[in-house]
């Protein structure tokens, strides 16, 4: 479960990377590109893979 919980948390943060750099217009895309809406949603969509790659990484270190 480990290397999942981070795996899915790394995918979801580079999206909101993804996001963030469309919503400000620095990537190229279509509705996206120049949104606002992208550009706020985008750095807490990283913000909660961010935090999924933390708790995968700190699972299993209770012992």
């Amino acid at each position: 479960m480990k290397p999942v919980l981070i795996t899915i948390g790394a995918i979801v943060a580079l999206m909101g990377v993804i996001f963030l750099f469309q919503g400000i217009g620095i990537l190229g895309g279509r509705a996206m590109t120049g949104s606002t809406l992208w550009a706020i949603l985008g750095p807490i969509i990283a913000l909660a893979g961010i935090v999924l790659v933390v708790l995968g990484l700190r699972r299993g270190r209770k012992s």
